[in-house]
């Protein structure tokens, strides 16, 4: 082993080429953002503020074959990282902060915005803050006489293949805040868009509650892993 990195061991400093590595990832990302570096060495990037002595790129590796991609390491659940040798308290929080910082800069992309103006932006945020959950979550998009979109807010949580919905409170909710408009949002864990007979039923629950209530229902956006439906666009609405 070479004599610096023995001395660096010993006096528990950062070994000399695990240093080296770091600066020459850093200078890159600079220079050229994150699109000149592939998914491993991105996440080695958010790893070396929590293990700041040891070589990352193994456990950035692991974390990829068990996620499968950038975003699914940062989505995955607290449990499912820990399931990871190597994956401690210090870890977690930073790929936390990471997903924490995505979901507020999409959502402001699309919070007080016009909603038909900023679609493709709505629909990044969507996939941000749900393609990769592990259960399935509804949430409720309610937006103003102009179709701005004046609250964002989850209304339920579920299993891996239910999530329970309550149109009335759905309706009554819009009423509290002023809505003249709404989109309704949920994720499938499977990754399949394609929506169930109780998606299609409990849709047509809300749309005629909406309906008694002069509220307009735009949407039903069910958001896969790497697409979404739009009841809309597919005929359902």
């Amino acid at each position: 082993m070479d004599e610096a990195v023995t001395t660096d061991a010993l006096n528990g400093k950062q070994p000399s080429y695990i240093r080296d590595h770091r600066q020459r990832l850093r200078a890159r990302f600079m220079a050229g953002g994150p699109g000149a570096m592939p998914d491993y060495e991105l996440l080695e990037l958010v790893l070396f503020r929590a293990i700041p002595r040891r070589d990352v790129k193994p456990l950035a590796r692991a974390l990829l074959d068990r996620f499968g991609d950038f975003n699914g390491v940062v989505s995955a659940s607290e449990a499912r990282l820990r399931d990871i040798s190597g994956v401690g308290d210090a870890v977690i929080v930073e790929l936390k902060i990471v997903e924490a910082a995505a979901q507020r800069l999409a959502r402001a992309k699309v919070m007080q915005r016009q909603v038909v103006s900023s679609w493709d932006a709505l629909l990044d945020y969507c996939h941000t803050a749900m393609a990769h959950r592990e259960t399935e979550q509804f949430r409720v998009l309610y937006l103003d006489r102009k179709n701005v979109l004046i609250a964002d807010e989850e209304q339920g949580k579920g299993t891996v293949d239910h999530v329970p919905v309550y149109p009335r409170e759905v309706a009554k909710r819009a009423l509290e805040l002023n809505a003249s408009a709404l989109i309704l949002v949920h994720n499938h864990p499977s990754g399949d868009p394609t929506p169930s007979a109780s998606d299609t039923e409990m849709t047509g629950q809300i749309a005629r509650a909406c309906d008694a209530l002069g509220l307009t229902l735009h949407d039903h956006l069910i958001i896969g892993k790497s697409a979404e439906l739009s009841f809309r666009s597919e005929g359902y609405l």
